[in-house]
């Protein structure tokens, strides 16, 4: 409580100012302000202080008899503002957070006492450190051989301590690639050096795919990185090599069948040659695929082109890659599977002497396209394979892409009935599975049912 004694006499009120008054001969007290502020002086070396929400005024009068009387100021919660701490709060940053067994982390702190010694601790190491004259300190800690899943990094610099927790991962162990019969294959959206999505198809179907199919424009070179991460893997490289600009639409006359097959391209098609003849491997590669359906403005009918560019093109492509000694090119036919008005493949077959592998693209849509139905795997196979047998009987036969739409029946069930049905036929050595969610949620684990199904079945071919 604040006494005032006679006239006016202004008193401090926790960093504000109020005046009190008392008017002669009248024993009460008058304060303005009634409701009032705190002030921010000072409050940064009294931060432990609780303000009161108010306060009395006493005044008192002396007189013949001493004669007193009080009032009450008010300081509203509205009206207190927020104190500002007078330190910094420590932190610790790690870079990388997470990471395997010798892991190299720097570790920083800041907000820390300024040019003091103190200790950095992970487990049972502890590595001295000292800050500068802004309180920050940095360090490096190196991961130990461990089989924990986290670390708790703590400084501690005089009284003041924090910590941050480092995140150890382990290597995931992939399934092997099988010695079946029947190759499993697989396309992601990431391309050949995918790493982490192959391992994530492997870890799903039970063993790692043993041809990576991978996809190139004719603006792209050869790329060996690729070459080199797949086999890397044990697998084998499937490269689609596809004679347009990609983004440029149907009618790309610059990439008519014709123009190829003139020489326009030779320089370019002698690069790929030469690195692939240098990479020395085999690697399968599949120029222009598709070529009996509308799509692509290599194919017959489209783009310019007339009947017989397209194994002209081919041809060309092929005697080209040859002259530059890539001899360990293995060459795929690659067709889509016959549909009502597709260009029959027998128009398109370049001659055994230029193919080595015939291939098949096919897909069940289900009711995912415009009257489309749900087709079984023999179904949309099934008159293909009669076809490539009559055209090249004594050719393997691959799937070069292959999936199956959700909608429309038992995506489980017709993964199950594809790999029974093509293990069940000899020339028949290897399927690609398109793992993208392009037009449809093609990929294995579209469900968990598709997943298991597809695991079950591969398993049962082996």
């Amino acid at each position: 409580m604040l006494k005032v004694l006679s006239g006016a006499l202004a008193v401090g009120i926790v960093g504000g100012v109020v005046a009190a008054s008392m008017y002669s001969g009248t024993p009460e007290a008058h304060i303005s302000p009634a409701v009032g502020v705190e002030s921010n002086a000072g409050v940064a070396q009294r931060a432990a202080a609780v303000p009161s929400p108010s306060y009395d005024v006493l005044s008192s009068y002396q007189g013949s008899a001493t004669q007193t009387s009080s009032s009450r100021m008010t300081v509203t919660a509205a009206s207190l503002p927020t104190r500002v701490s007078s330190t910094t709060v420590a932190a610790v940053t790690l870079s990388p957070s997470s990471g395997p067994v010798g892991t190299s982390v720097a570790v920083s702190g800041s907000g820390f006492q300024k040019n003091t010694t103190g200790t950095l601790t992970a487990g049972s190491s502890a590595i001295s450190i000292r800050t500068n004259g802004a309180g920050v300190f940095s360090a490096t800690w190196v991961v130990p051989a461990t089989t924990a899943a986290t670390f708790t990094l703590a400084a501690t610099v005089a009284k003041v301590s924090a910590s941050k927790t480092f995140t150890v991962t382990y290597p995931v162990t992939v399934p092997a690639i099988s010695t079946a019969h029947l190759r499993f294959g697989v396309a992601t959206v990431g391309g050949a050096q995918a790493n982490t999505e192959l391992d994530q198809v492997a870890t799903i179907s039970g063993e790692s795919p043993s041809i990576v199919l991978s996809y190139y424009d004719f603006n792209q070179a050869a790329s060996i990185a690729d070459l080199n991460s797949v086999a890397a893997r044990g697998a084998t490289s499937l490269l689609t090599w596809e004679p347009w600009t990609w983004g440029g639409g149907l009618n790309q006359t610059a990439y008519q069948s014709a123009t190829i097959a003139s020489g326009t391209y030779d320089t370019y098609i002698k690069s790929w040659g030469t690195a692939l003849a240098a990479w020395g491997k085999p690697v399968m590669l599949r120029y222009g695929h598709e070529m009996n359906g509308n799509w692509y403005p290599w194919a017959d009918g489209v783009n310019g082109n007339a009947s017989g560019s397209y194994v002209a093109a081919y041809r060309h492509v092929h005697d080209v890659l040859v002259a530059s000694g890539a001899t360990n090119v293995i060459w795929v036919w690659s067709p889509n599977v016959p549909y009502y008005g597709s260009t029959p493949i027998t128009t398109e077959y370049p001659g055994d002497d230029y193919v080595n592998d015939v291939a098949l693209d096919g897909y069940n849509w289900g009711l995912d396209r415009v009257g489309g139905s749900w087709k079984s795997p023999s179904t949309v196979f099934g008159e293909g394979l009669t076809e490539l047998r009559g055209l090249a009987s004594t050719k393997p036969i691959i799937v070069a892409e292959t999936a199956s739409s959700e909608n429309g029946g038992s995506k489980a069930q017709w993964n199950t009935d594809l790999v029974s049905y093509l293990a069940a036929q000899p020339d028949v050595t290897g399927f690609v599975w398109f793992d993208l969610n392009k037009e449809v949620d093609w990929r294995i684990d579209s469900s968990t049912t598709s997943a298991s199904a597809f695991n079950a079945a591969l398993a049962a071919r082996r």
